[in-house]
């Protein structure tokens, strides 16, 4: 019979189980413990960050550039709040990760001792599970709970708080290979009646459409879906979480839909009659108007959680399954489709109103020159983005090829969520460029993880379109609040702008180049591309009057798009 170990010993021994190779911590009082057990340990890096809403970015970024499931270590109280934005961010975008928070001892819970927060409690809307281990003996099973939880069904963040005494004392040295979760039982078939009537849907359609999310990508399903739609001969659009699970030189893509959409994709939602769903919740971003959503349609919708079906639109098929195994079937069933003549109507709306933007602006570079050049010396690099107007642009210009990812955040919206989770997918991806597209707004968010980079030696090229405003919202104001600039303009009264990101990045001793013509937007990217074992800015200027257009305004139909 084994011996008993401690908690921490416990804690180790299952991150090796696991076959987790990195973790994202940061240390503090209730964890001390178990950072100097990874001390003793050989196989996990543990790469330190500078904030801890930062962390659990940097293990975003991980896991979707790996398909692992990525871990989170912070201490307790503010250690662990400050998680909360980036487990948020991770529920929303099906992201598999385990956060284990520190926690005063089990005495001392609910005697607002200090540092203690219920941390469990604050974050149940927005884990998969949480809990906190109170039995050193049940530690290893809620461990491994935990994992099997994180990453089965439809994957997302779980919170494990484990009290400081938990960690220290003795108990059973086991860590099992599964566990039997009561209530919880995530689907790994489908129902091939509710399928073959989705498919017969599809098949008699005159004007079908496939719109696939990002359920496409996190089930692993791209090639599946190519199969089927080139098998079947119909148009595919995407969301911008499911850009990428479609290659973009295929016929048969018309790009991305919703409220910076294509206007033929935005069009062909609107005058499809069956419009084929998978891996998408139908959120506000996609849809605009519901009653307006593609109108003329009969709608399937397959997804993992039944729960997302016909919670925002009402369809005429249900079909809840994996994105993967449901296509790999339909594949199956797959016959061409005389398409011919919707496919033309399609192309016609594309050549009507291509998607471009005007080159003619008095200050600063095109952000489509910039994504251009990306395009061209960066083909092969995964692909990170921040929230605002370059998120938008990058989802329009910026061309994926096989093995690229396209990594944002897509449910939440969290500016700040860049840089850290471009840090993270090249932690996992060490062989593959990596490219971050961010503001200069959300970019000052986390800004501090450069300090990480440096020391980690993580080469991630930062490329920041710096408009000198919070662009998005500035956008709105433009558009629809009578020019009535509050709170957007970052730069001071006197015009002067703050930081001059060349000589912040100096400070670290981090190669930057500041770049404000289009001849230059070449050069300074392929001189980025030299750069090895550490990351460089490219401070890219751009006007503050450009915008992301088409544009479908919140809470209008799809079809209304402003154009110019």
């Amino acid at each position: 019979m084994a011996l008993n170990i401690t908690g921490r010993k416990l804690f180790v021994k299952a991150l090796k189980e696991e076959g987790v190779d990195t973790i994202f911590a940061y240390p503090g009082g209730m964890i001390t413990d178990i950072v100097d057990e990874l001390y003793k340990t050989e196989g996990i890096r543990v790469i330190l960050g500078r904030h801890e809403q930062a962390l659990v970015h940097e293990a975003e970024g991980y896991a979707r550039a790996t398909g692992k499931t990525a871990v989170v270590l912070v201490t307790s109280g503010p250690g662990a709040t400050n998680t909360i934005t980036g487990i948020a961010d991770a529920y929303y975008d099906s992201i598999p990760m385990v956060i284990f928070t520190g926690q005063v001892p089990l005495h001392l819970i609910g005697n607002d001792a200090f540092q203690e927060v219920d941390i469990v409690g604050m974050t149940r809307s927005i884990t998969k599970y949480g809990v906190t281990v109170r039995n050193r003996d049940e530690m290893g099973r809620l461990i491994k709970m935990g994992f099997q939880v994180a990453s089965t069904g439809k994957p997302g963040p779980v919170l494990i708080d484990i009290p400081k005494d938990i960690q220290t004392i003795t108990g059973d040295p086991e860590y099992p290979s599964h566990v039997d979760i009561r209530g919880y039982h995530p689907n790994e078939t489908v129902h091939i009646g509710q399928l073959k009537k989705a498919y017969r849907l599809l098949k008699n359609a005159s004007r079908p459409l496939i719109l696939a999310g990002g359920g496409v990508r996190i089930a692993g399903a791209q090639k599946k879906l190519l199969e089927f739609a080139t098998k079947m001969n119909v148009p595919v659009t995407t969301t911008v979480m499911g850009k990428g699970v479609m290659p973009e030189d295929s016929p048969l893509y018309i790009g991305n839909c919703g409220m910076h959409g294509r206007f033929a994709a935005n069009k062909a939602v609107t005058e499809c009659d069956v419009l084929f769903s998978i891996g998408t919740r139908f959120n506000d971003r996609i849809t605009g108007e519901l009653d307006e959503f593609a109108p003329k349609a009969q709608i399937v919708h397959v997804d993992i959680a039944s729960a997302s079906i016909s919670r925002n639109v009402v369809v005429d098929v249900p079909v809840t399954a994996d994105a993967k195994i449901a296509l790999e079937r339909l594949a199956e069933y797959a016959e061409p489709m005389k398409t011919e003549e919707w496919l033309g109507t399609i192309r016609q709306w594309e050549n009507e109103h291509p998607l471009g933007m005007p080159t003619s602006n008095k200050i600063g570079i095109c952000p489509q020159t910039i994504c251009e050049g990306i395009n061209q010396v960066f083909s092969d690099a995964n692909i990170v983005t921040d929230v605002g107007q370059h998120q938008m642009w990058a989802s329009q210009f910026i061309k994926l090829h096989k093995g690229q990812e396209f990594i944002t955040s897509g449910g939440l919206g969290t500016m700040g969520f860049g840089f850290p989770a471009a840090i993270g997918a090249a932690v996992g991806n060490p062989k593959k460029h990596t490219l971050l597209i961010t503001g200069d707004g959300g970019f000052q968010m986390n800004m501090q993880e450069m300090a990480t980079a440096m020391t980690e030696k993580i080469p991630v090229v930062i490329c920041i379109f710096n408009n000198s405003n919070l662009g998005m919202v500035r956008q709105m104001q433009q558009l629809f609040y009578g020019k009535r600039y509050e709170i957007t303009d970052l730069s001071a009264e006197d015009g002067n702008y703050y930081p001059d990101f060349v000589k912040w990045a100096d400070s670290y001793n981090c190669k930057a180049i500041r770049v404000t013509e289009p001849d230059q937007v070449i050069p300074a990217l392929k001189e980025a591309a030299k750069v090895k074992g550490a990351p460089v800015v490219l401070d890219f200027v751009v006007s503050p009057d450009d915008l992301v257009l088409p544009m479908v305004k919140s809470g209008t139909p799809l079809s209304e798009m402003i154009l110019r």
